[in-house]
């Protein structure tokens, strides 16, 4: 394995420099103020002055199309992340932009794309259920055809519709026939979110992040904004699931994301950073806490198992950074002693609540996008072959 640095050419060190200098202008200390404290992970004016740039358009088109090279989409990809850019919910907008484009009519893609591009238009998704857990295949929320076939009327609701109050459309699944066998009973739809009977209500998670549920009670959308074929839903989530997974093929070039989530593995990354300068300051005592050999060790321990999950790919990377957050940050927070607990912006905070953060953080990110346990079955079942496990009862 070549572990080399990439040596830039003039021009893609000058899109670097560009990109840095645009990001400085852009994401403000205020911009990322108001996301800690929103906890919505996206902010318009950034977005807008991304689509502007054209910076989407380049992200979201193949380099074929006039999109980023493979290597300035690496560049874009960290130096994105180093600004703490708000900017989760675009991934989750080209995702399902590509999905329109593949499986819904051409008129469809017409509307939404361009809007897309610009920053104007965002797009979330309406897959878990208040009951379903991870399961999005348990769909109940039904969706009936009217008499002359030309729409349809959804009932039912979602929960973690993530920047379904900054979007314009929810890429919808629903069950339109509850007697089919699983998986052939879906259909998917791009249902307009300022369409009547739709209501978008807040729900903070531990990491204080925004989401929503959504409740849809006799919504009538248009048959034309249907994805798919009906009862092929299944067809038409699964590419989108994979990405959201991290279960694609890599490319051989080497420079995408190495796996899912590894973006909050980086925030860790930081806050062990500012710890370890932390530990070596002077105490009262004059004595450093890096001279307690503890301390240097639960410290090493945590920077070599960050490195470790940050170098891990696929499904098996998804598992390792959530895994090693969840591990790493309580030890972290022990270092630091009782300051630790303070939160962002506390007087008093140790690290600026930084090992705060990351441990309530630690939480939900082994829960977004499917539960610690799915992908830990999925790796047995589909990397390993162990089979389906078996969660029947034992016998008495």
């Amino acid at each position: 394995m070549d572990f080399a640095c990439v040596e830039l050419s003039p021009d893609d060190r000058e899109f670097r420099d560009r990109l840095r200098s645009f990001l400085v202008d852009v994401v403000t200390d205020d911009v990322i103020r108001r996301d800690r404290e929103s906890g919505e992970n996206f902010d318009e004016g950034v977005h807008l002055a991304l689509g502007g740039e054209g910076y989407l358009a380049a992200d979201w088109n193949d380099e074929s199309d006039g999109g980023f090279s493979a290597l300035r989409r690496r560049i874009w990809d960290l130096e994105i992340g180093r600004a703490h850019t708000p900017w989760f919910h675009w991934g989750t907008t080209a995702v399902v932009a590509k999905m329109v484009r593949e499986f819904g009519p051409p008129e469809l893609t017409e509307e939404v794309l361009p809007g897309v591009l610009s920053g104007e238009i965002r797009l979330c998704l309406g897959y878990t259920e208040p009951e379903g857990g991870s399961d999005v295949a348990t769909c109940k929320t039904r969706a009936v055809r009217e008499a002359d076939g030309s729409s349809w009327v959804i009932n039912g609701s979602k929960m973690f519709t993530s920047n379904a109050h900054n979007a314009k459309y929810v890429f919808l699944l629903t069950n339109t026939d509850p007697d089919a066998p699983k998986h052939k009973n879906l259909t998917m739809f791009l249902v307009p979110l300022d369409t009547p009977g739709i209501d978008i209500q807040a729900v903070r998670t531990i990491d204080g992040d925004r989401t929503n549920i959504v409740f849809y009670s006799d919504v009538r959308v248009d048959d034309r904004y249907r994805i798919g074929a009906v009862n092929g839903g299944w067809g038409v989530l699964r590419g989108a699931l994979d990405v959201e997974h991290g279960t694609v093929a890599s490319e051989d070039d080497g420079l995408q994301r190495v796996a899912v989530m590894s973006e909050h593995v980086t925030l860790m990354a930081e806050a062990i950073d500012a710890i370890a300068a932390l530990v070596t300051q002077q105490c009262a005592d004059d004595r450093r806490l890096l001279d307690d050999r503890s301390v240097a060790y639960r410290l090493g321990r945590s920077v070599a198992r960050t490195e470790a999950a940050l170098s891990t790919p696929g499904m098996f990377g998804r598992v390792a950074n959530a895994q090693t957050m969840r591990d790493v940050s309580p030890d972290l927070m022990d270092i630091l002693g009782t300051a630790s607990a303070l939160p962002v912006d506390t007087e008093g905070a140790a690290d600026d609540g930084g090992a705060e953060y990351i441990f309530r953080l630690a939480s939900p990110v082994g829960i977004y996008g499917g539960t610690l346990e799915v992908f830990r079955n999925m790796i047995a079942q589909h990397a390993l072959g162990l089979g389906r496990p078996n969660y029947s009862p034992p016998r008495s």
